[in-house]
């Protein structure tokens, strides 16, 4: 193999592996992105008038995660005798945080 051969497989091989992110990366953005557009919404639903606009911003949907064993509290609990332990998970979305989401795609796409 030429050394010319071997510098453009080498150059192809660290050109692949520079775009690729960690998925880590790509989860931490896509939430902070979700948050900023939860945040946004709860502004807009604060600075607006008493309208139906505002109150489309305000509409959430709730997720929990005892929601999904049937506990009403929020919280899942698991008693040992000698200890308790809770386990709670609460998410909120609303218009916002989708559209959030959708730009932090968007610059996750955009920003290779």
């Amino acid at each position: 193999m030429t050394v010319s051969k071997r510098k453009l497989i080498q150059k192809h091989i660290k050109g692949n592996t520079m775009n690729k992110r960690a998925v880590s990366v790509i989860l931490m953005i896509l939430f902070f992105g979700t948050l900023f557009g939860t945040l946004l919404g709860e502004f807009f639903g604060w600075v607006l008038p008493d309208s139906v606009v505002r109150e489309f911003f305000l509409k959430s949907v709730d997720f929990n995660l005892a929601g999904l064993v049937g506990n009403e509290t929020g919280v899942i609990t698991l008693d040992l005798i000698m200890f308790t332990i809770q386990f709670g998970l609460a998410l909120t979305f609303n218009f916002t945080s989708i559209f959030g989401f959708a730009v932090a795609y968007y610059f996750l796409r955009y920003f290779r």
